[in-house]
């Protein structure tokens, strides 16, 4: 390729920060040039996408395993469904569903495992089990978390949203900007748990796709994405498929799409997140996002000149 042709990503921001973050279980989560994967575990009878499909442990630990198999660097186990209009679900309940899985999982696999909860006493019980991230939709607001992180060296995902998945779209308005209002609130969230003895080196943010936003507002946080990377710290993004990608898809009940028809759809708007500095996609579909990163990843090489000459060649059938 010529040099004036080189450049395929300039323009859109380039490589993501790099991050190191230190784990409970010893060593550190290195997030690169190249986004982290996580694959979504919803041992939940009622999630939008996946509700039911992993009720029992040795399916759910199976459905881990595949994720690793193809590709995933963390499994994001969840036991309360967030969708909106979700109702809460007991600690009971939670460590049912996702303790035995947390275990099976580290009986089988030494990846990355991420718990996806509010309740700090699922947190705890979690990392106890062996889970090493904390991936919480209400940002640790709930002051009993920080005992529990202060005990754990471990990650947290902090996310914005307003109110519970109970009620969140009730409040959809942002005067000031929703990503000036997302930043303030994750800033804020950051300074509280540092005052709390919490780094905020050990911190992921998330914008909250779908979480009190309406489609709009969600394209709007994906093309300003850089703006939350100016936090200085890993972005996850969580749009897998999520409502908004059906309504710009022109979906609706009466056409029956399942959520699991938005795969490409999701791919097309992690593709976005990434370019625009994403670290985490967080997913439902690992295969299609592991083609994704690799892509993304084969021409920044490429543009930085580094890609191995045999990854350019033609490999016979179907063109180059």
């Amino acid at each position: 390729m010529a040099p004036q042709d080189r450049g395929i990503l300039n323009g859109a921001g380039g490589s993501p920060a790099e991050f190191e973050l230190t784990l409970p279980r010893g060593g550190n989560w290195k997030i690169g040039s190249r986004p982290a994967l996580m694959g979504i575990l919803n041992c939940t009878p009622d999630s939008f996408s996946d509700g039911g499909r992993y009720g029992d442990v040795e399916t759910a630990v199976g459905a881990a395993c595949r994720m690793v198999e193809d590709g995933a660097d963390v499994v994001d186990v969840g036991g309360e469904s967030t969708r909106p209009g979700a109702d809460s679900v007991s600690l009971d309940e939670q460590l049912e569903r996702v303790i035995p899985v947390i275990l099976g999982i580290r009986q089988r696999s030494d990846v990355l495992v991420s718990v996806d909860t509010r309740d700090p006493g699922v947190g705890s019980a979690a990392l106890e089990a062996g889970a090493d991230i904390i991936n919480d939709v209400s940002a640790c607001e709930d002051p009993d978390w920080l005992p529990v992180l202060r005990d754990h060296d471990c990650p947290v995902v902090l996310m914005h949203m307003r109110g519970t998945p109970s009620n969140m779209q009730e409040d959809t308005s942002y005067p000031d900007g929703i990503l000036n209002e997302i930043c303030e609130f994750l800033e804020g969230r950051i300074g509280a748990l540092a005052a709390g003895g919490i780094s905020r080196e050990r911190i992921l943010v998330d914008p909250g796709i779908g979480f009190a936003k309406e489609t709009g507002q969600n394209i709007e946080i994906l093309a300003g994405l850089r703006q939350l990377c100016g936090l200085g710290r890993p972005v996850l993004m969580g749009a897998s498929r999520k409502f908004f990608l059906g309504k710009i898809l022109g979906d609706s009940s009466d056409r029956g799409r399942d959520p699991g028809q938005r795969d490409v759809a999701t791919v097309a708007a992690n593709m976005i997140a990434v370019l625009n500095g994403a670290s985490v996609l967080r997913v439902h579909n690992v295969p299609y996002t592991r083609d994704l990163i690799d892509v993304v990843e084969a021409l920044r090489l490429e543009t930085a000149g580094d890609l191995p000459q045999e990854a350019l060649q033609p490999s016979g059938g179907g063109g180059a």
